[in-house]
């Protein structure tokens, strides 16, 4: 049997344990900085980082300098059995995609991304690293998402909109034009609350 490592012990590496057990995919040991933490779901925490690795940790920034800082590691995908996942579809290194979503053709999934649970990404969209497309997102064609941004739970895209990097979307948003860098957005229609301090 395969043997996969996680990188993070809390809510997220639950869930991505529950996707790599139910593809008969071991998880030997979980990797968390906190000492005090020593066992998790059952499972031994060490301090040893170990691979193939998935970095196991829904917040963007810190999975990029994780990322950034094990770069020779090798990373590891999982992609749940109920998630519904075109034949031509690309998905990167460390991605992860949750229970119950859906991707359809010719969309291009980055390095260490989240597609969480019950998200919808249409055909043609392109996704770029360190993104996190939160539960029940619904991203119609030709979406195209920038760098770590995060998509809050069940907002809708609609098709052919371009998102900068860096971004949050806020939950239940509709986003019906494109949204520059470092923006932060909420509402239906979504509309620009402020920007955020440019990622290096």
């Amino acid at each position: 049997m395969k043997k996969v490592y996680l990188f993070g012990a809390g809510g997220h590496a639950k869930v991505i344990l529950d996707i790599l057990q139910s593809n008969n995919i071991i998880v030997e040991e979980l990797f968390d900085d906190d000492r005090a933490i020593k066992n998790f779901m059952g499972i031994p925490v060490s301090q040893e980082i170990k691979s193939p690795m998935i970095i196991s940790i829904g917040n963007n920034s810190i999975r990029k300098k994780i990322a950034a800082k094990f770069s020779d590691n090798i990373y590891h995908k999982a992609m749940s059995k109920t998630a519904i996942i075109s034949d031509n579809v690309l998905i990167g290194d460390g991605s992860v995609v949750m229970q119950g979503a859906i991707i359809q053709s010719s969309s291009q999934i980055g390095n260490h991304v989240i597609i969480n649970t019950a998200a919808t990404v249409d055909h043609d969209c392109t996704i770029h690293d360190f993104v996190h497309i939160a539960p029940g997102v619904n991203l119609c064609g030709e979406v195209m998402v920038g760098e770590g941004t995060l998509i809050g739970a069940g907002s809708t895209v609609i098709q052919g909109i371009k998102i900068g990097k860096w971004c949050e979307i806020g939950a239940g948003s509709v986003v019906i034009k494109d949204v520059p860098d470092n923006a932060v957005v909420a509402g239906v229609p979504a509309k620009i609350l402020k920007y955020k301090e440019a990622k290096p």
